[in-house]
């Protein structure tokens, strides 16, 4: 019987040999002070607010980056800038993910293709949205809306073969409600976090997908909400770090998720948000 028992822990000592030595090698990180050294990161939305400081961290530990933004030329051309100054090849382009009609995502990642190499890393940040009840939305509002967050996502990931490793930037909506503004980003937004936990199976083990969600954050986007002010103020003095969510904290959070160090992190969204989503 003992001579049964010893063969049977060699055999179980023996696969687990085998699918440690599966394992492919790290590809990026840990390692020296700029272990993202031959990544090519695409950051949608990537030049200001959360995605900028994603776009900073990332190039900071030596990743090539990739940005994207709508409107702000000049701010975009200063993260491109800014993203050189910390010795690695950047560049930016114009793009709006809202149009269901085109194929935006496609020609983006050929553009990043042509500039930099394949993109093998995504982090799908560009966001956009209504501030209006859902009774008064119309077909449009819902198209850009949607295609911005959950479409591009995918479509991304499709045209992407290369990817190793993919964050979604989510938001606190998607499970809370504040009525009569925000009920199309939030339903874009749930659509998004369940587009992550299907890919993260479907891609496994080629390429993680992890979506965070960043607590209240001070940018140009929330302050585009009537009552900004107030919903600052109520979340700095409920929130039990005593502050707002900085893009600064999500940037380190999103490098972590995007390295070989959390490679057994899939399908998951991470709250960032210093406490504030565990009150009662």
């Amino acid at each position: 019987m003992d001579t049964e028992k010893d063969s049977e822990r060699d055999t179980e000592k023996d696969m687990a040999t085998e699918q440690e030595t599966d394992i492919p090698p790290l590809t990026y990180g840990p390692g020296g002070d700029r272990p993202f050294a031959g990544a090519v990161a695409l950051v949608t939305g990537g030049t200001k607010g959360i995605g900028g400081g994603i776009a900073r961290r990332l190039a900071a530990l030596g990743s090539d980056v990739a940005v994207t933004y709508l409107r702000d030329r000049a701010s975009a051309d200063k993260k491109v800038a800014e993203l050189r100054e910390l010795g690695v090849r950047a560049c930016a382009r114009r793009a709006f993910f809202g149009d269901p009609q085109g194929d935006v995502p496609a020609a983006v990642v050929d553009w990043v293709t042509a500039e930099l190499g394949p993109p093998t890393l995504l982090v799908s940040n560009a966001g956009t949205g209504v501030e209006l009840s859902l009774l008064d939305t119309r077909r449009s509002h819902w198209d850009w809306t949607v295609e911005t967050h959950a479409r591009s996502l995918l479509r991304l990931v499709q045209c992407a073969p290369e990817l190793r490793a993919v964050l979604a930037v989510s938001s606190p909506g998607a499970h809370r409600v504040m009525p009569h503004a925000y009920g199309l980003l939030a339903a874009s937004k749930a659509a998004q976090e369940s587009l992550v936990r299907y890919l993260a199976v479907e891609l496994a083990p080629r390429c993680r997908v992890n979506a965070v969600t960043p607590g209240l954050v001070d940018t140009d986007a929330a302050r585009s909400f009537g009552r900004h002010a107030e919903l600052f103020e109520t979340a700095r003095a409920r929130t039990p770090a005593g502050r707002l969510t900085l893009p600064q904290d999500v940037g380190a959070v999103a490098a972590f998720l995007l390295s070989d160090e959390a490679r057994m992190i899939t399908g998951q969204n991470l709250v960032i948000d210093g406490g504030y989503s565990i009150l009662m």
